[in-house]
């Protein structure tokens, strides 16, 4: 079979199950397992597919935007596990930036007894940071319901009064060409000036995030480090040109 109708047979499958393993993948198109995986890579390069863990799945653009609680939800033992890896990253002394969003507010229980400062657009994110007893500052701004994030010019103006040692950065998409994206540009852009005030830029995002994008690009691959639980092996090198990846083992 030649590799446009093998292509061809792979897209269809997705599309009438939405996901597929390898192995079903095989048996579609009577192919090797590696032809396959070479396949899915060369797909996943032109963006008509993403490759999971074992398989595929159909790409769609991130363009929904799920609440505290919603994103609360999902994948919350690798969100700990990266929040605690990148809590150990802050030192005594240091300043910095903790975007509003679920993985990043996890960081906050391992930061408790470090002297540091903090600044935050997460009103979620007062209370807890309060408990600890880390001096902290909000960024003001207007408070965007559903993800509690402070946003707008306002907002902009606030952070832009500060310098960090590091930022930790939440995303919604993390692409080897569209690199870091979130469905709001308003959140963008806190994003993106965040990351162009601090010494060191750090990404927070379970393996759900990879080969996704948003409407609203943050920053280029380049310009942090992705903290992660897993990374697909085939994918990692498309990643690893660009960026600095530290995956977080249990």
């Amino acid at each position: 079979m030649i590799t446009q109708e093998r292509h061809r047979l792979i897209l269809s499958v997705l599309q009438e199950k939405q996901v597929a393993t390898i192995q079903e993948l095989v048996d579609a198109t009577d192919s090797s397992e590696s032809t396959i995986r070479r396949d899915l890579s060369q797909l996943q390069k032109e963006k008509k597919l993403k490759r999971v863990h074992g398989g595929a799945s159909l790409l769609h653009q991130k363009g929904e935007e799920l609440s505290v609680s919603e994103k609360a939800l999902r994948h919350s033992e690798e969100k700990e596990r990266i929040a605690k890896a990148a809590a150990a990253i802050v030192k005594n002394g240091d300043s910095i930036y903790i975007d509003a969003g679920t993985t990043t507010m996890q960081m906050i229980p391992y930061l408790k007894d470090k002297e540091i400062t903090v600044v935050t657009n997460g009103v979620s994110h007062l209370e807890p940071l309060l408990e600890q007893g880390i001096p902290t500052f909000l960024t003001g701004g207007m408070v965007k319901p559903k993800t509690r994030a402070l946003i707008g010019s306002e907002a902009q103006k606030g952070l832009s009064s500060y310098r960090f040692d590091k930022c930790f950065m939440g995303v919604n998409g993390i692409h080897p060409e569209a690199g870091f994206t979130t469905p709001d540009p308003e959140e963008a852009a806190m994003k993106r000036l965040a990351v162009s005030l601090s010494q060191e830029a750090y990404v927070l995002a379970d393996e759900s995030k990879f080969n996704e994008w948003s409407f609203a690009k943050i920053a280029d691959l380049s310009e942090a480090v992705i903290l992660t639980n897993e990374l697909e092996e085939d994918a990692a090198y498309e990643y690893m040109e660009k960026t600095v990846i530290k995956v977080v083992t249990p």
